[in-house]
């Protein structure tokens, strides 16, 4: 797990993109809300195979790039080309995969490993890593995680 003093690099990013395929594309989603929400970064949640149709003309140094590459996911092998595709673009690549999974070591900038499940549980445990690297990120930017600006905490209906 990416802790503060890791977390450092991604301070100063004003963009941040996370992937996500099959039923890990809504966990991206929420990836890219939390940021938002508590660390006032720009954030997009894409489909991994939607990513190659605009966004990855964003993607560059100082872009951090957030891919969820679970190796039960049917489409493991495209996840893992184009993460290799994003680093050749000088992308700052974090990865969460499975704890065993030792592919993106050398490739990705971080890996974050989650314990081995069953594909309809991944998204949960997924999730609180994604939160975390939110949480650690707006630290380091000195936010407010506990009241974050602009935000509800409570739905009113009228």
């Amino acid at each position: 797990m990416l802790r503060g003093g890791q977390t450092r690099y991604f301070r100063l990013a004003s963009n941040a993109l996370f992937s996500g395929c099959g039923i890990h594309f809504p966990v991206a989603l929420e990836g890219a809300l939390k940021l938002k929400e508590i660390s006032y970064i720009h954030a997009e949640g894409f489909p991994a195979a939607e990513i190659r149709h605009g966004a990855l003309t964003l993607i560059r140094n100082f872009v951090p790039v957030v891919c969820i590459a679970m190796k039960s996911d049917p489409a493991y092998e495209q996840v893992k080309a184009q993460i290799s595709e994003f680093r050749a673009k000088d992308a700052a690549v974090i990865v969460l995969t499975d704890q065993e999974n030792n592919d993106f070591n050398g490739i990705a900038s971080f890996v974050i490993r989650c314990p081995a499940t069953k594909l309809e549980l991944e998204p949960l445990i997924v999730a609180i890593p994604l939160q975390l690297l939110s949480y650690y990120i707006a630290d380091e930017r000195g936010c407010s995680i506990d009241q974050p600006r602009n935000l509800a905490k409570s739905v009113t209906v009228e």
